[in-house]
């Protein structure tokens, strides 16, 4: 019988995308044999996904879709990164994403749809695969713009697959001009909003969550107030300030990426004689992967060597 290392027990976990001690366990059940302790993970089906579903899942992966006038875009969670590596998850991804834009933006009916060539729908293909992977798997959410006429561009950042990776943005740019070179200024537009310092939270100032600009507007006072100044002055100096937070925070304000002397407002309007028409943001949507999710700490080193001791 082969002794099992940590090293073995590391690259089944990145082969399978199974638990630390799932992978130890198998090995020594396969006496150090990968391709058996593979085989036996896999054998140990559906009964792995509900012992699974209440660990965090805050890794996995963004997917984007688009097709001229219609996009989507969706985000289905792991718990570890080495399943976002895992070719049969990414498969999983990719499938679900080309059913996104048919579901136009609805959870539910995105989970309920028919899984291709699996005989089951997506909900169902979810578990499957959790359970042949042994971790919780989250389809968390999913959402689509449409256009007409104009184009949908799409950027995915720290892509690991084709239209897979960390961040997925979509951009719709309403516009009767050249639909290649407004494809050209959406991917750029796209490429901002991904990498832009200060996220976009919506298109124009009254769009923001009114809970985000009170809050705002509480801590300009409170810092105002600090100043010793009557409060007419202050409610001036909070008005200053709410002006240039909605220029880190509205998209066409903001100084545009790749130019930070000009706006994107600017940038489109630049463009309009090139593209041959007015053009519009008709909207946009930015998947961060995990946001929003409180995710636990963990020393993957330690890991491993507490799974090969134990």
């Amino acid at each position: 019988m082969a002794e099992v290392t940590a090293t073995m027990v590391k690259d089944l976990r990145e082969k399978t995308g199974a638990g630390m001690l799932d992978c130890k366990n198998a090995l020594n059940e396969a006496k150090g044999d990968i391709e058996t302790a593979v085989d036996l993970l896999r054998k140990k089906g559906l009964s792995k996904a509900a012992k699974k579903a209440s660990n965090v899942a805050a890794e996995g992966l963004v997917g984007v879709i688009a097709h001229g006038h219609t996009a989507a875009v969706v985000e289905i969670n792991s718990q570890t990164d080495f399943v976002a590596r895992n070719p049969e998850f990414q498969d999983l991804v990719t499938k679900i994403v080309g059913l996104a834009p048919k579901a136009d933006g609805k959870l539910e009916a995105l989970a309920q749809s028919q899984f291709p060539g699996a005989g089951m729908d997506v909900e169902a293909r979810i578990k499957a695969l959790a359970g042949t992977i042994g971790e919780n798997i989250v389809l968390r959410r999913t959402a689509a713009l449409h256009v007409s006429p104009g184009v949908i561009a799409s950027y995915v950042h720290n892509q690991i697959a084709p239209n897979l990776g960390k961040i997925g943005v979509l951009v719709a740019l309403k516009s009767s001009g050249d639909a290649t070179k407004l494809a050209a200024l959406g991917r750029q537009i796209a490429m901002h909003v991904a990498g832009t310092p200060h996220p976009p939270l919506a298109l124009k100032p009254e769009q923001i969550d009114s809970a985000i600009t009170e809050r705002e507007k509480a801590i300009f006072a409170d810092q105002a107030r600090q100043s010793g100044k009557p409060e007419n002055i202050i409610a001036k100096m909070v008005e200053g300030r709410m002006r240039k937070f909605y220029e880190e925070v509205v998209l066409p304000q903001q100084p545009f990426i790749m130019d930070p002397e000009k706006t994107v407002d600017a940038v489109l309007k630049a463009a309009e004689k090139d593209v041959g028409a007015p053009i519009a943001i008709e909207g946009f949507v930015r998947y961060a992967l995990g946001e929003g999710i409180q995710k636990e700490e963990t020393d993957f080193a330690a890991e491993v060597a507490a799974a090969a001791k134990s």
